[in-house]
């Protein structure tokens, strides 16, 4: 089952030291090419330690950004040295998400339904200095009704360096936009990836019964699919194989 393409947008606020700040998402499904790869693998060591900034620093770096984005998707920074911007997250799962309301149960009830997300998908978000990762995740996943636990999903940064791409999991604590701010709008230089948890194995006992249920009921339909296709196949080579054998025994009449 593939999620449709119906994608509605909306705000979702995330109030902090008595500030609103909040997220807006806009849906790309057009991927940007990307240059040759050599190297595709996680870097865990290569951490960016945060840099303390002053102010002033912050104020000089925002100019900076504001100068070279071509986008027209600027930073604003408040009087208070708080500022705002946006970043873009492309959505990289592999496996199918729970969304909330996906269908209606017995005696009218909505229920819950897993559906797969298109890759690559890229969502543009307006978020603050002071949000975090995992704000940034929670909002994610609220965008598109996903009902799965934030704690199974993480936010990767990856950056190309000499025709190489390093990618890093970034910590639930750190601040997606300063790192934005630091290395300034090229994406090449920094982009971001939402992707599930790598942890090696599937932590099944994480799932809840409905979404184990609905792995099950995927997993069914892909094996009737299989089981379909090799039917057909074996068909098509049966009736290959039959129409050889009366080509054969029709030569053999003849002499």
């Amino acid at each position: 089952m593939t999620w449709n393409s119906t994608m509605s947008s909306g705000y979702s606020s995330l109030e902090e030291d008595s500030e609103e700040y909040f997220f807006t998402a806009r849906t790309s499904f057009f991927r940007k090419p990307q240059g040759k790869v050599t190297e595709y693998k996680d870097v865990e060591k290569e951490r960016e330690l945060r840099t303390e900034l002053s102010r002033e620093e912050i104020r000089q770096k925002v100019e900076q950004y504001n100068s070279l984005t071509k986008d027209h998707l600027k930073m604003t920074m408040a009087p208070t040295g708080v500022y705002t911007g946006f970043i873009k997250v492309q959505m990289d799962l592999r496996r199918p998400v729970t969304v909330r309301g996906g269908q209606r149960g017995a005696g009218g009830v909505v229920g819950d339904e897993a559906f797969y997300l298109p890759r690559g998908v890229t969502n543009t978000l307006h978020i603050s200095s002071n949000n975090t990762v995992r704000q940034v995740i929670i909002a994610l996943l609220n965008k598109f009704t996903v009902a799965d636990n934030p704690a199974k999903y993480a936010l990767y940064k990856r950056s190309r360096r000499e025709e190489q791409v390093y990618v890093c999991k970034l910590l639930d604590g750190e601040q997606p936009l300063f790192l934005r701010l630091l290395a300034g709008p090229d994406a090449d230089i920094l982009s971001f990836v939402l992707r599930e948890q790598q942890t090696g194995e599937v932590m099944w006992d994480a799932f809840s019964i409905p979404e184990l249920r609905n792995f099950l009921r995927i997993l069914d339909k892909e094996e009737e699919e299989q089981k379909e296709t090799v039917i057909r196949r074996y068909d098509t080579y049966r009736q290959r194989l039959q129409e050889a054998l009366r080509e054969v025994r029709g030569r053999s009449q003849r002499v």
